[in-house]
C-alpha cells in the first residue's frame, strides 16, 4: 500500500487547518493510500524546528527520515503561509522533483503582516497545487503558479445532544447562546462577537484558547464584558452547533473559514465578517447576517425563517459535500498518475 504524508506545522484538535487536512487523509484512506502526518507536534512523526514557534532551525535530517518512505506528500500550508519560512523552504528542497500536492490555505499577501514574504510559495513541475477558493487560485495564477479549486468539505450533520451540552455548559434551556468557535487571535475579532451578544442579550461562548500572544487582551476582554461569559472547548462538533442559537462569526480575515459553512449545514443564523471568501460565500447565494445586525438577529430569532436556513443548507450540502472533494481529489491523482 502506497503512503501518504501529510506534512504541516502541526495538527490540533480546533486548527481550522488540521480539521480539513483529517478530511482529506480520510479521502486517501478510502482511495487506497496508507495516511501518516508529519509536525512539529500532534503527529505520528515529530520533527523538531517545523512548528509554528519554533525554538531553533527545522530539523532538516529528520524531516527527510519523516518524508523518506512517503510516495505522495500533501503539504498543508508550511510552504504557504510565512510563519517559519526556514521549514517551508526546507521543505520544498526536499521535496522537489517529487510526488506532492501543496494545500495551500492562507498565502503571505492574505495578511498585511507577510505581504512582503516572496519566498513562499514555491512551484516545481513535480507538484500539484490546490487552492481552497477561488479568490486564492486567481491570485496564484497571477504569480505563476496553476492551481485548481477544492473547497473545504463537510461531512452531513447529525442531531447534536443539545440538553446535555447546555447542561456542561451550564446554561438553561431557555438561554440565548451566541457560540464563537474559533480560536482567540486577534482577527477572530473578538469584541464584534462579545458586542453582539451583550446586544442580544445573551451568553458568549468562545471555544478555542487565546494563541499569539492574545491572553492578556482576550483576558481584559472577557472581564470586561456585559455579559454572561463561557470560554470552554467542546470536541463533539455536533454537540457544539446543537447547542448554540446564533453563530458567530465577525472575523477579519480568514483564509477559508468553517464556522459559516457548518452553521448552514446545521440551520443555525450565522453572523459574518468581510473577508475575501465570505464574499465569495454571498456571491454563491448565502444569506449572513452583518457583523453590527443585531436588531435582524433578534428579529429572526423571534420569528425564525425556516426558507433561509433551507436555502443555505441547500447550498452547503450541494458545494462543499465530501463527495465533491472526494471526486476532485480522485481526478488530481488520476490526472497526476499518483492513484494507487
Amino acid at each position: 500500500m502506497p503512503t501518504c504524508a501529510f506534512l504541516s506545522f502541526r495538527y490540533s484538535p480546533t486548527d481550522g487547518v488540521s480539521i480539513v487536512a483529517r478530511r482529506w487523509m480520510g479521502v486517501m484512506q478510502r482511495r487506497g493510500f496508507d495516511v501518516v502526518t508529519v509536525a512539529a507536534e500532534g503527529a505520528d512523526r515529530i520533527v523538531g524546528g517545523i512548528g509554528l514557534t519554533p525554538e531553533g532551525p527545522p530539523d532538516v535530517d529528520g524531516l527527510q527520515a519523516a518524508l523518506a518512505d512517503a510516495d505522495l506528500v500533501v503539504v498543508e500550508n508550511l510552504c504557504t503561509i510565512p510563519l517559519n519560512v526556514p521549514a517551508g523552504l526546507a521543505a520544498a528542497r526536499l521535496l522537489a522533483g517529487r510526488p506532492a500536492i501543496m494545500h495551500h490555505h492562507d498565502p503571505p499577501w492574505h495578511r498585511p503582516q507577510y505581504a512582503h514574504v516572496t519566498e513562499l510559495p514555491v512551484d516545481d513541475p513535480a507538484w500539484a497545487h490546490v487552492s481552497i477558493t477561488g479568490s486564492a487560485a486567481a491570485e496564484l495564477a497571477e504569480r505563476g503558479i496553476n492551481s485548481v479549486v477544492i473547497y473545504n468539505g463537510f461531512a452531513p450533520p447529525r442531531p447534536g445532544d443539545r440538553t446535555g451540552q447546555r447542561a456542561r455548559l451550564g446554561v438553561d434551556d431557555d438561554e440565548l447562546l451566541v457560540c464563537h468557535p474559533v480560536r482567540a487571535i486577534e482577527r477572530k475579532n473578538i469584541p464584534a462577537a462579545i458586542a453582539l451578544a451583550e446586544q442580544l442579550g445573551g451568553t458568549y461562548w468562545l471555544l478555542g484558547p487565546a494563541e499569539e500572544g492574545y491572553g492578556d487582551t482576550l483576558a481584559g476582554l472577557l472581564a470586561g464584558a456585559r455579559c454572561p461569559v463561557i470560554h470552554q472547548s467542546c470536541t463533539d462538533e455536533h454537540d457544539l452547533y446543537g447547542a448554540a442559537d446564533v453563530v458567530a462569526f465577525p472575523s477579519l480575515w480568514e483564509g477559508f473559514g468553517n464556522p459559516p459553512i457548518e452553521a448552514a449545514l446545521y440551520r443555525r443564523p450565522a453572523v459574518v465578517g468581510h473577508y475575501p471568501f465570505a464574499a465569495e460565500l454571498r456571491r454563491l447565494g448565502f444569506a449572513f447576517f452583518e457583523p453590527h445586525d443585531s436588531v435582524g438577529v433578534a428579529a429572526f430569532l423571534a420569528h425564525p425563517d425556516q426558507g433561509l436556513l433551507d436555502h443555505n443548507e441547500s447550498l452547503a450540502r450541494g458545494l462543499f459535500g465530501m463527495d465533491r472533494v472526494d471526486a476532485a481529489l480522485g481526478d488530481l491523482l488520476d490526472a497526476r498518475g499518483w492513484s494507487p
